[in-house]
């Protein structure tokens, strides 16, 4: 294996590690919030309170894990274009990594008021559970804040793809229509937050390009650039 696919395979298994995200983002919510119903929501996180803590952990796991993945993707494209290279550290994991550890403080508040603490008793309980609701939507404010980086640093990661030459351009072009994608239900999110939901599920598609890369990497690596012929072969004089 050469040392070009090698990095490819490493980047593809850090990406992999990036898939504990969903279980906070998307199977939680689904799982234990009831829209318009905060003592339904309260009591689904009391009851579930493992499931909840597995989702927090999650979180921390993914804003760690991102750090090592754009590290890893620096090196693999540095030699591409180093700029480009640091930009997707930059805004890939040291923008993206503090919004993920702040927002689990929001987390953690939403499930002290939903558990009822002995030092929360001053508050009645419907108080508690809009509590705790209000943590979850500042939550979810912090998840359309970080949208706009985990939309934008796709575009130079698609352009560093799409000029490689060792990695299939389409895949850099989804990576690219991938960035507008999140931009599109981050910003939808913050000026019309009614149609959030409508927009994600017509951008979904496009949002599979993450999932894309992260195959190629981990299962066809990179293929390495040929060698340049020589003028002449061993024995030949030029003329």
């Amino acid at each position: 294996m050469t040392s070009l696919s090698r990095n490819a395979r490493v980047a593809g298994l850090l990406y992999l590690s990036l898939l504990t995200a969903p279980l906070r983002l998307i199977y939680i919510p689904k799982t234990l919030f009831v829209a318009g119903n905060a003592n339904a929501t309260a009591n689904n996180i009391a009851a579930h309170e493992t499931l909840f803590r597995l989702g927090i952990l999650s979180d921390l796991v993914t804003g760690t894990m991102v750090i090592f993945l754009t590290l890893a993707l620096y090196r693999l494209f540095k030699g591409v274009d180093e700029d480009l290279a640091r930009l997707i550290v930059i805004l890939g994991s040291l923008v993206v990594t503090p919004i993920y550890f702040l927002n689990t403080v929001n987390d953690v508040a939403a499930l002290m008021f939903a558990r009822g603490a002995d030092f929360l008793s001053v508050f009645e309980k419907p108080q508690r559970d809009a509590m705790a609701v209000l943590f979850l939507k500042l939550h979810h404010g912090g998840v359309v804040a970080n949208e706009v980086f985990w939309g934008l640093w796709l575009f130079p990661f698609g352009l560093l793809v799409y000029r490689s030459r060792f990695l299939p351009r389409l895949l850099g072009v989804w990576l690219m229509v991938n960035c507008f994608a999140y931009l599109a239900v981050s910003f939808t999110g913050v000026l019309f937050p009614q149609f959030e939901q409508r927009v994600f599920d017509f951008a979904f598609p496009a949002m599979l390009g993450e999932l894309a890369i992260m195959a190629w990497l981990l299962i066809m690596g990179a293929k390495e650039k040929p060698l340049s012929v020589p003028a002449a072969s061993g024995g030949e004089r030029l003329p």
